[in-house]
């Protein structure tokens, strides 16, 4: 089992750890700030220091599958290709410091936020999401048409209303009793642990509510520090999906 320290704080560079399994996917640690490709984000990259200052570097993040392909608790961190011969050498309670990189995770914090900002412009059902660190990609269960200019307006106005954004939780059975909180049509939140993590953006005190949904991610603190970000394009996946791509303003 893989602590993931990004959970709590998405801020977090790197963390002091120890390797648990070196299989044939990648490289397992006890605790990580490494993200995982899951809910449409996709998985961090950055490197694994030893103690003597090498450094393993690491191209993606992904689950861990057992044998038969089932999630488990770990977080695999693949390597990039050519340091097969480093890799094997490494074993079991080997001390590591994991670095993220951050510039490019911090890009995906960003657009992660502006896709939940660009649930409450367009809300509607969301049948398809991707988050890199250069796009983000909402596909959106509707048939009207959308317009460009008016959506980036809105969603510029959220960010620089700086709204705070809120990390909690809620209950297996408070999911069950409120499902609009689910704006995934194809991703569903994780459950088995009786808690369901949840991202708010606003509500505080007298504030304006203006996202609260289950969500993985990873999220910048306030909305004002997202920065200037635009609809680059829209388009007609289908007679009943509309496709918005959100970027960095040039």
């Amino acid at each position: 089992m893989t602590h993931d320290l990004f959970r709590q704080d998405a801020y977090l560079r790197e963390c002091s750890a120890h390797i648990t399994a070196v299989t044939e996917a990648g490289i397992v640690l006890d605790r990580t700030v490494f993200y995982p490709l899951g809910g449409g984000q996709a998985g961090d990259s950055g490197v694994l220091v030893l103690a003597d200052g090498t450094a393993i570097t690491v191209a993606d993040t992904r689950k861990g599958k057992d044998a038969e392909g089932n999630p488990t608790s770990d977080i695999v961190h693949v390597p990039a290709p050519g340091q097969e011969a480093l890799v094997a050498t490494l074993t079991p309670n080997t001390a590591v410091t994991a670095r993220i990189d951050w510039e490019r995770r911090h890009r995906m914090m960003r657009l992660h936020t502006t896709s939940h900002l660009l649930c409450h412009v367009v809300p509607q059902l969301v049948n398809g999401c991707s988050i890199t660190p250069d796009y983000a990609r909402l596909d959106f269960a509707m048939t009207d048409p959308l317009d460009k200019e008016q959506l980036t307006a809105a969603v510029a106005a959220l960010v620089a209303a700086a709204h705070p954004l809120t990390v909690a939780s809620i209950s297996d059975e408070e999911l069950d009793a409120n499902p609009t909180l689910v704006k995934s049509m194809s991703v569903q939140p994780p459950r088995g642990t009786g808690r369901i993590r949840t991202i708010r953006i606003g509500g505080d005190g007298d504030a304006p509510l203006i996202d609260l949904q289950p969500c993985g991610g990873t999220h910048v603190a306030n909305t004002a520090e997202i920065g200037a970000v635009v609809v680059t394009k829209i388009e007609k996946k289908s007679a009943t999906t509309r496709r918005v791509v959100l970027g960095f303003a040039p």
